[in-house]
C-alpha cells in the first residue's frame, strides 16, 4: 500500500519569502482505493483472458478492450496525479 501512495505522491515547488522548498502533497484517499481497485480489476480481467483463451483456443476482443479500458485509468490517475 505504501508503494502505490509514494507513486502518487507529487512534489510540489513553494516560493517562501528566501527561497523555494518543495512540499510532498499525498494523494487522496478515494485515489488510492479507485487504483487498488482498478488493479484487482486488470489481474481479474486477465485470468479472465488467460481461460477464455485456454478452454476455447480462441482470443476474446471484449475481454481485452476491458483490459485496454483499465490500463488507460490506471495511466490517466498516475500521469494526472502528477502534473
Amino acid at each position: 500500500m505504501k508503494w502505490l501512495r509514494k507513486a502518487l505522491t507529487r512534489n510540489v515547488s513553494v516560493k517562501g519569502p528566501r527561497k523555494s522548498q518543495t512540499v510532498e502533497v499525498p494523494p487522496s484517499e478515494r485515489l488510492v482505493y479507485g487504483i487498488y481497485f482498478a488493479i484487482i480489476s486488470l489481474m481479474s480481467l486477465t485470468a479472465l483472458e488467460i481461460t477464455h483463451i485456454i478452454v476455447l483456443h480462441s482470443f476474446s476482443s471484449e475481454v481485452f478492450a476491458g483490459i485496454t479500458l483499465v490500463i488507460g485509468t490506471i495511466l490517466g490517475a498516475f500521469f494526472g496525479q502528477k502534473a
